[in-house]
């Protein structure tokens, strides 16, 4: 899957999201590795939910993956805990908004 793919596979995913459900602002980076490589960022502020093929410099949290394993976490197939503990899944910066934005997932 291409990076362009992936981003607009997140955007799909999320576009029926109540961004309610996250409390106050998220920005959270996703950096994917190997096939489809490329950063993207998932930020709710003001309300409203966005997903951006960028960088985001002021985030709060950074997540990084292969892509297959993103794939797999959004899908249900790979466990979030598992994949930290296996090391599928590195965090930068606060995990408690990692936890938020697996709400949106």
């Amino acid at each position: 899957m291409t990076y362009e793919e992936i981003v607009a596979k997140v955007k799909d995913r999320l576009a029926g999201v109540d961004p309610n459900k996250v409390n106050g602002f998220l920005a959270i980076q996703v950096n994917i590795t190997g096939e489809g490589e490329g950063a993207f960022y998932v930020e709710v502020k003001d309300g409203k939910l966005s997903v951006e093929p960028y960088e985001y410099h002021d985030r709060q949290a950074k997540i990084i993956m292969k892509s297959k394993n993103f794939l797999d976490l959004m899908d249900g197939k790979l466990d979030p805990v598992l994949a930290f503990t296996l090391g599928k899944l590195k965090i930068e910066g606060s995990v408690e908004k990692v936890l938020e934005f697996g709400k949106l997932l």
